[in-house]
């Protein structure tokens, strides 16, 4: 292992490497995931909605229900609550 203005080759090296597994990793996950997503679509499932279900999974309730509430805000100020006839 030499040094090279500084830098440790071998210690960079380390580095490189574990990036570039970990990114094989990732690659093979994500087709994994478009696999599952697949899957889904096939059986009759909605993906976007499945997406959505998961983003909203990922969130804190008070974030959930903060963004819940301003949703229902502005499409009540858009006419488009949900149980307003639409104007023709």
């Amino acid at each position: 292992m030499s040094d090279v203005g500084g830098v440790s080759s071998g210690h960079l090296r380390s580095f490189i490497e574990r990036i570039e597994r970990l990114e094989e990793e990732k690659a093979a996950v994500a087709e994994q995931m478009r696999d599952v997503f697949a899957e889904a679509k096939g059986t009759g499932f909605d993906v976007k909605t499945i997406r959505q279900v998961l983003k909203i999974r990922k969130m804190e309730t008070q974030e959930r229900v903060e963004q819940e509430e301003l949703l229902d805000l502005y499409l009540a100020a858009l006419g488009m609550a949900s149980g307003e006839a639409e104007a023709a």
